[in-house]
């Protein structure tokens, strides 16, 4: 009697919006049987999401043994996790990952692994390669910066509506780049900044000396002060720090410390002039505040790139004001592009296929979150 055949293990993309990930997987097929959704619903954790679109997404969710996570697109709370009996083993992007509760996963007998890549010029892969120069979010921090300043997107506009020149440029040589975090990220976009633009980098955090900020110029290649005694990085108050800034951009971890770390009397120091930059979570910011400064145009602008609820829903304030007109600060939005680079989401789908054979062969898995 021949060998009853083995189903083949279901296995959900999830997020692949840019409709990449399946030729990655391709190999492990007929053991596993992929399907892919390009889209994203509203988070089941969130307080505005309706009980439907919860139960749709668990509904979604619900036959998958294996699941594929890009980064926080789709958040694991632990009331989802505990809604999918049949999900064996959860990847995930990166080496962290803020949706997805780790501790209940533990607690459920559900893997988490990440994926290193080459998203980050100092992190390992499974090729071994390292790569120079800055990496992605750090690129696209450098862009955001100079689109808001230089009216990149509103002078594109114009010009295909058959328009020329409208809006002044603001300058970026000489003025102040002001570093909210002076981590991996806040070090490499201040760099750049300081020696491509003459810009005076100034940063502030809850824990960050000057001897620290001393410590990571030295590492970044920079001198700690110049000819007349000035810090390259130099630590000053969060008060300071928005008071002076001509740029403020962000660069802080998201954690129930910093959820809403930037407030709306921090963003009233901001100067006319000033312009705020966020690559980092959209928490950080106090949205609602930022909306109201922006609406009754109190800064120049604003450039962001994460937000509250992502993807952004069709109605939100966002998508629907008539920024840069009627006395409203000028807004330039990008859809949480940051990390999203060829190379690199091709790396993790990559690692994600091969922690998902070395799963099925019982070998021992590879970057283990929980």
């Amino acid at each position: 009697m021949p060998p009853i055949p083995q189903k083949p293990i279901k296995v959900a993309i999830l997020d692949d919006y840019q409709g990449i990930a399946a030729p990655h997987f391709a190999s492990l097929e007929p053991t596993f049987e992929f399907t892919v959704f390009r889209d994203t619903l509203l988070p089941y954790n969130h307080p505005t999401t309706p009980d439907s679109v919860k139960d749709e997404l668990v509904e979604r969710l619900k036959p998958y043994t294996v699941i594929s996570s890009m980064r926080e697109r789709t958040p694991f709370p632990e009331s989802l996790l505990k809604r999918l009996p049949n999900l064996k083993l959860l990847l995930t992007t990166g080496t962290r990952n803020a949706g997805i509760d780790m501790v209940a996963a533990k607690k459920l007998g559900i893997p988490v692994t990440g994926a290193l890549g080459k998203s980050r010029s100092d992190a390992p892969s499974l090729t071994g390669k390292k790569r120079k120069g800055p990496d992605s979010t750090t690129q696209h921090a450098v862009a955001l910066i100079l689109g808001i300043a230089r009216n990149i997107a509103l002078d594109d506009i114009v010009v295909k509506s058959g328009g020329w020149q409208t809006a002044l440029a603001t300058g970026l040589s000489g003025k102040t780049f002001s570093s909210l975090g002076l981590g991996r990220l806040g070090v490499t976009v201040g760099k750049i900044m300081h020696t491509a633009f003459g810009m005076r980098v100034v940063a502030w955090s809850t824990s960050l000396t000057q001897e620290t900020a001393d410590q990571k110029a030295k590492e970044a290649g920079l001198p700690v002060e110049d000819e007349n005694g000035e810090k390259t990085f130099k630590v000053v108050s969060k008060e300071e720090l928005f008071k002076i800034a001509d740029v403020l951009s962000v660069h802080y971890v998201l954690s129930e410390r910093s959820r809403g770390i930037v407030g709306a009397e921090d963003l009233k120091l901001l100067k006319k002039s000033a312009l705020l930059v966020n690559t980092s979570r959209g928490p950080v910011v106090d949205e609602e505040a930022l909306i109201k400064v922006l609406d009754e145009g109190l800064i120049r602008g604003a450039a962001l790139d994460v937000y509250e609820i992502e993807p952004l829903p069709q109605d939100s304030k966002w998508r629907t004001t008539k920024w840069g007109k009627d006395g409203r600060s000028h807004v330039l939005l990008s859809p949480h592009m940051g990390y999203v680079e060829e190379e690199s989401i091709g790396n993790w789908y990559d690692e994600q296929a091969e922690i998902l054979e070395r799963w099925h062969q019982g070998k021992e898995l590879l970057n283990v979150l929980a």
